[in-house]
């Protein structure tokens, strides 16, 4: 896991995330997490196949990860644990250089491919509260 200077420095160093699971639910974490991160600053890009060509929170949401027409720097998985290893796969065709993992998200065999391919990990954290938390 990352200390909190490495995580505040990925935080610092991304401007674009792809989040895998966005939900156009206003009730859900995805939906308020994503934002977040755009008041913060970031463009985020959605990605959920239930929801593909529509418009979330004035981005075009994308059916998977490489479908995205510009490069991400960060891959946010709201997702279940086992949808990982898939879209670890993704984020590393993409060029992603960080794979985020959220809350309850974990899996060590995706995060070591992630890693071994030379992208960072952040598992079982959401950025949110990472940001709140380290007073970016």
């Amino acid at each position: 896991m990352p200390s909190a200077a490495e995580i505040s420095r990925i935080l610092k160093s991304v401007h674009t995330i792809a989040m895998v699971g966005a939900s156009d639910k206003p009730g859900r974490d995805s939906h308020h997490v994503m934002l977040f991160l755009q008041n913060k600053g970031y463009r985020v890009i959605p990605v959920n196949p239930a929801l593909a060509g529509a418009t979330l929170l004035g981005e075009t949401v994308y059916a998977c990860l490489r479908d995205i027409p510009v490069p991400v720097d960060m891959v946010d998985i709201f997702r279940r644990p086992d949808a990982a290893p898939d879209i670890v796969d993704d984020a590393i065709a993409i060029g992603a250089g960080v794979v985020w993992m959220q809350l309850e998200v974990i899996h060590e065999q995706a995060a070591r491919k992630a890693l071994d391919a030379g992208l960072k990990v952040v598992m079982d954290r959401c950025p949110k509260i990472e940001i709140t938390r380290l007073g970016l």
